[in-house]
């Protein structure tokens, strides 16, 4: 469409150009010749003056012996011609082939050629309807038709709830006497619920593709504009289109850019997106019926929808789409590794125990990064080494090869990550340790990373202050190696983790017996939403600092305890880590002994096959992996 306006356009200027060329050239000769009376050039024509004559109906063109043109108009009843033959001047007649209508048609082509170059620009100006200053009340829905690249159920793996609750509205929409004979109704919205990259904007494509019917996406900004009543127009346009193309669906993706609660901003009952909504409310159930049409909607952000849109009748299904446990993980490496060709080593079950918390834009972007890998070395296939490459390069970032580090911060970083490791390996209750290294990776020196032997859904007390001694160890290392007035700023993202599992602890989890089980975050961070209101008084805040100063000050003593208690051993792991640079989990085990870390007869690490980075728990175990551990680069570094 865009194309043929941008055709027409140049056509119709072309076109302009030549009438206006035209107009001009004709009417050139006149407009440069001299005009003078018929009796003069009857005179001239007696005299034998005239060279040649033109006779363009009455009017008389001629060019004299002086080389002048000139031009006259001759009487009605005029007989010229047989004059000019007589004295021997070339007469040249032109055809009159055009009525007075006609010349009267050739004089207004110009004007209305530049009528409609003035139009074609003023409908570009308000972007041809929908988009422009007569159309800002239409609706930007796209009605999605994928010819190529379809995607089905088949794509979707690892949310296997969350797909049959979609497809039993696609089996709906297929056949609807199987339900409605027994007095179902179809449902007249559904609510995708998640957190980022778990594949809610998939599967509503998945929908588009097994549906069969007209599916419309939208995002949900596309309706708020800066004009009052705007976005209420362009949802009753949406809704009047999907109600012609019935039955149909309506994807809106980010639906909390308009459905937050109402009233909880600025701007009163007026606000332009509060507009929007109640025009959604209403048209989602209201006195009219939206028969055949299901508005399906993607939000990572449920807390802040607005109650009446969660209520049954207009969203009456929520489906969670969740991060997928390790079965769930395996289908989808199976599902994105279709295209990619696999070395017979690669088992992506012992790559799905090793990627806990990964969504599935997470392990899309892991098998990508494998194949980049591969590419790179000039492998045929992708190959185990690849996956492991590509995992660790996901969780702790790119080594930093090239960065000069001197001896002694290569010596400070080994103590500092290997007292992480010892202590790590001390306390039961920590998640196993997979690798630690001292080459340079993201924004750290070097990490320490460890992993969850299963997909952890909830922390104990014990398990988060054994947490907080391990992400403490680091500090207390390098006090006992170097002493305190040599501590570095390395343990400041240690200490950033541990202030806020601490203060998750206390604040949110009812984990400490002075502050007890009352929820204080938001009125603590100064956020308003169910807790508006709630004041904290000045002992109150006293007594949160008080218990998470206590919490970070045992497990930072607990640590120096375990480090002063396995001195020798944390001495070889950090010699190990200046020698080896990098080692796993039975290496760091085997150099703690004192034996070399690729002793024959030495059984592989299961850490080795299934790494993750554990996490500050908050609403999964993958967390920031630079900060696990690591040691921040010193100001000379």
């Amino acid at each position: 469409m865009g194309n043929a306006r941008n055709i027409a356009f140049w056509v119709v200027l072309f076109l302009l150009i030549l009438a206006l060329f035209n107009l001009f050239s004709g009417g050139g000769s006149t407009l440069q010749s001299r005009e003078i009376s018929y009796s003069d050039f009857m005179e001239a024509v007696d005299s034998q003056s005239v060279s040649s004559v033109t006779i363009d109906g009455e009017q008389i063109r001629y060019r004299g012996n002086d080389g002048q043109d000139y031009v006259t108009v001759k009487p009605e009843d005029a007989q010229v011609t047989d004059t000019l033959i007589d004295k021997g001047v070339t007469v040249r007649a032109e055809a009159q082939e055009q009525s007075g209508f006609q010349a009267f048609l050739l004089s207004l082509l110009p004007f209305l050629l530049l009528i409609g170059v003035w139009i074609y620009f003023m409908n570009r100006m308000q972007g041809g309807g929908k988009g422009g200053a007569m159309g800002f009340g239409k609706s930007k829905a796209k009605l999605l038709t994928e010819k190529h690249g379809r995607v089905t159920f088949d794509d979707v793996a690892g949310i296997d709830e969350a797909k049959e609750e979609l497809e039993e509205i696609v089996e709906f929409l297929r056949n609807p006497q199987k339900f409605s004979r027994l007095g179902g109704k179809i449902p007249k919205g559904a609510l995708l619920v998640g957190p980022p990259g778990t594949g809610k904007t998939l599967l509503a494509r998945a929908i588009a593709g097994e549906a069969g019917v007209p599916f419309f996406t939208i995002s949900g900004s596309d309706f708020v504009e800066m004009f009052v009543g705007v976005g209420a127009s362009r949802v009753r346009d949406m809704f009047e289109q999907a109600k012609k193309n019935a039955p149909c669906i309506v994807f809106i993706d980010e639906i909390d850019a308009v459905g937050r609660n109402r009233g909880s901003g600025y701007g009163g009952g007026n606000d332009e997106r509060e507009q929007t909504l109640n025009q959604l409310l209403v048209e989602m159930d209201g006195f009219e019926a939206n028969e055949g049409v299901i508005i399906i909607a993607a939000t990572n952000r449920r807390d802040v929808l607005d109650p009446a849109l969660l209520r049954p009748g207009r969203f009456d299904r929520q489906v969670m789409v969740g991060n997928p446990d390790i079965k769930g993980r395996e289908k989808i490496l199976g599902v994105h590794a279709r295209k990619t060709p696999l070395g017979p080593d690669v088992d992506l079950r012992i790559i799905a125990r090793g990627t806990p918390g990964f969504s599935g834009a997470d392990l899309a972007n892991l098998v990508n990064e494998a194949a980049l890998m591969a590419a790179r070395v000039g492998r045929r296939f992708v190959t185990m080494e690849d996956f492991e490459n590509a995992k660790d390069k996901v969780m702790m970032g790119a080594e930093r090869r090239s960065m000069v580090l001197t001896a002694e911060q290569k010596e400070k970083t080994a103590y500092h990550e290997a007292g992480h490791a010892v202590v790590g390996l001390m306390l039961p209750q920590c998640d196993p340790v997979y690798k630690a290294t001292i080459i340079p990776r993201g924004g750290a020196l070097g990490m320490v990373v460890s992993l969850p032997e299963i997909d952890r859904l909830n922390w104990h007390k014990s398990e988060c202050e054994e947490k907080l001694a391990m992400t403490m160890a680091g500090k207390a290392a390098e006090i006992i190696k170097y002493g305190e007035p040599n501590v570095s700023n390395g343990p400041a993202g240690d200490i950033q983790q541990a202030s806020a599992l601490a203060r998750a602890m206390v604040l949110r989890w009812g984990m400490s017996d002075k502050i007890g089980n009352i929820d204080y975050s938001e009125a603590h961070e100064g956020y308003q939403g169910n807790t508006a209101g709630l004041s904290v008084s000045a002992h109150t805040k006293e007594l949160i600092e008080e218990e998470v100063r206590t919490f970070i000050q045992t497990a930072y003593e607990r640590a120096y305890q375990i480090l002063t208690d396995n001195n020798e051993e944390w001495e070889r792991l950090a010699q190990g880590l200046l020698e080896y640079e990098t080692l796993t989990g039975d290496e760091i085990k085997r150099v703690m002994k004192g034996e070399p870390p690729n002793a024959s007869g030495g059984e592989d690490s299961d850490a080795d096959e299934t790494p993750s980075v554990t996490s500050i728990p908050k609403t999964k175990p993958k967390a920031k992996p630079a900060d696990e551990g690591g040691m921040e680069p010193e100001p000379s570094a």
